[in-house]
């Protein structure tokens, strides 16, 4: 390890039990996407450890999302608030930094509470996806601060709040953002084995409702036109598009519909979620579900609507993405760490700050596993570990020793 770097490294062995109390904190609050009482919360506490990082903080609230419900009505959900912090300086390079403080279960949920199985882990929602991810963010940017490399680097870092949903809110302030900077840091979690993940896939939710005729099923049966039939067949069709072996996903995840057993339903809904390698595939795709929709809107009787809730570009492994993966690798040896990365089906904002055209490195947090279920873990060792890798590279970047075909800057 390089001795101007190694007081910075070392400052954080002593920060395990701040990071750890952080995360057992975090996780005990219920920051639900939907949860907005929840999101309060969890941006107020977050402001709080920002406070040692000095900068300028902006609250951007993100307004209301609408989704369709299973009745197939408009339903409306506030969404939180977006956290930027700016730490400018007057120099050319400029960083972003990023991750999420929404979680996947609703507070009515019994999985709630963070617990400490006393042999390094930590089980919880949202521990590891990604309240561990801003712990390790946080400790990072404030190692690196302590250095005097900070006068050679600009940074801002967002906290977004509803990331678990596709970003509908926070992702148009990304998009816009992204031009401003030369890379991105994101701190989902790591791949299981501690790997960086180098590319994701495209991902778009979609909702999409089916109008008949309700009528008697026994009595008057060829007045009633099947919503549910037609859905059926909808499905049928769909799930022909669906392609692994070209990395090409269909997920029906959720279908309602009808009222009673006697009777013609009227109104049949489904929810589904595509997946797609590359944007020349995602486009080919949406055609076709397209073509579907409109063939289903010829049959007498039946109306179909679809309805795009998310939709966002796929991740490529491109040339700069991948010169920084091999950066951020050689900083790993000095901390123990033999880093490679590899492909992910999930989908991130990294997606979204990609697909504007910004290089960025993906899966910074830390390591553990059961992400999105009640088997949620993060392995606590590695909440320094991550953060010293991160502020290696960050001093790294800041020294003007690493190179990537990443854009010119005037």
């Amino acid at each position: 390890m390089s001795s101007d770097r190694r007081p910075y490294l070392d400052w954080l062995n002593g920060q395990t039990s701040t990071m750890t109390d952080w995360v057992i904190r975090w996780g005990d609050i219920n920051s639900h996407s939907y949860n907005a009482e929840g999101l309060n919360r969890m941006a107020s506490v977050l402001k709080e450890a920002l406070e040692p990082l000095g900068g300028s903080l902006e609250e951007h609230p993100l307004g209301s999302h609408h989704v369709i419900s299973t009745t197939g009505e408009p339903e409306e959900f506030v969404l939180g608030t977006t956290l930027l912090l700016r730490k400018q300086r007057p120099v050319q390079l400029r960083v972003l930094l990023g991750i999420h403080m929404d979680t996947v279960y609703p507070a009515s949920h019994s999985f709630n509470r963070v617990a400490d199985d006393g042999n390094g882990h930590l089980y919880g929602p949202g521990v590891l996806d990604a309240k561990g991810g801003i712990a390790v963010m946080l400790k990072a940017l404030e190692a690196f601060e302590r250095s005097p490399f900070k006068d050679f680097l600009s940074w801002d870092l967002f906290l977004n709040p509803d990331e678990e949903i596709g970003s509908p809110g926070s992702g148009r302030l990304l998009k816009e953002m992204a031009p401003k900077y030369d890379l991105a840091l994101l701190f989902e979690p790591a791949l299981g084995d501690g790997n960086l993940v180098s590319e994701r896939r495209g991902t778009g939710n979609f909702s999409i409702l089916f109008h008949g005729q309700a009528a008697h099923a026994g009595r008057e049966p060829r007045k009633g036109r099947s919503a549910i039939n037609a859905l059926a067949e909808f499905i049928l069709r769909l799930n022909q598009l669906h392609n692994p072996d070209r990395g090409e996903l269909i997920n029906v995840g959720r279908v309602h519909g009808g009222t009673a057993d006697n009777v013609v339903p009227d109104l049949a809904v489904a929810h589904f979620n595509v997946r797609t390698a590359t944007t020349q595939a995602q486009n080919e795709l949406l055609n076709k579900i397209d073509e579907l929709v409109a063939q289903a809107n010829r049959q007498e009787g039946i109306r179909a609507e679809l309805h795009c809730a998310v939709l966002k570009p796929p991740k490529p492994l491109d040339a700069a993405t991948e010169s920084l993966l091999h950066s951020l690798a050689e900083c790993g040896p000095d901390i123990g760490l033999d880093l490679n990365w590899h492909p992910s089906g999930g989908a991130s904002d990294g997606n979204t700050l990609a697909g504007a055209g910004l290089p960025t490195l993906d899966s910074l947090g830390p390591r553990g596993g059961g992400i999105h279920s009640h088997q949620e873990f993060l392995v606590i060792d590695s909440l320094v570990e991550r953060a010293k890798l991160v502020t290696s590279f960050l001093i790294r970047l800041a020294k003007n020793e690493i190179n990537w075909n990443g854009r010119p800057r005037s």
